[in-house]
């Protein structure tokens, strides 16, 4: 009961965020994985991957497979995903179970009224920052695009 009160909160308190945009300064904020422990994104993140839309999870994990379990960790990176728009029985009954066979977390946004991040269909955006502030957005379609951009320096 206790880490559902916590959950809640957190939701309101991400919910009430504005939409982060280029020069826009990183606030924390945090949000639970798929296994409802609470990670804070803060000025330390070196990138932010969200997804809203299953292909983009699936091309985000064929990505992930190919790297190392600590990949994100070792990049400052988070992966988030979006799974407002889904009604909460199929959240539970099968979204959350797939999301826990990946070894790597996967945040999570439940609040269907969170505007934080850009996006455009079919596409994963993804957040660059440098020094605590958004300094580019882009948003990729294909695993080469994603490895274009770790590999791209900042």
């Amino acid at each position: 009961m206790k880490n559902r009160l916590i959950l809640l909160l957190l939701i309101c308190i991400f919910a009430k965020a504005s939409t982060l945009k280029i020069d826009d300064k990183i606030s924390s904020f945090s949000l639970p994985n798929q296994f409802d422990k609470i990670h804070t994104i803060n000025g330390e993140t070196s990138k932010i991957i969200v997804t809203s839309q299953k292909e983009n999870v699936e091309l985000i994990n064929d990505f992930l497979s190919s790297k190392n379990h600590d990949f994100l960790d070792k990049n400052h990176t988070v992966f988030i995903d979006d799974i407002s728009k889904v009604s909460s029985l199929i959240v539970k009954m099968f979204i959350i179970p797939k999301l826990r066979e990946y070894n790597y977390d996967i945040l999570l946004i439940h609040n269907e009224n969170s505007k934080k991040f850009l996006e455009k269909e079919h596409k994963v955006s993804v957040y660059i920052i440098k020094d605590a502030k958004v300094k580019d957005i882009k948003y990729i379609s294909s695993k080469e695009e994603l490895e274009r951009v770790f590999n791209d320096s900042y």
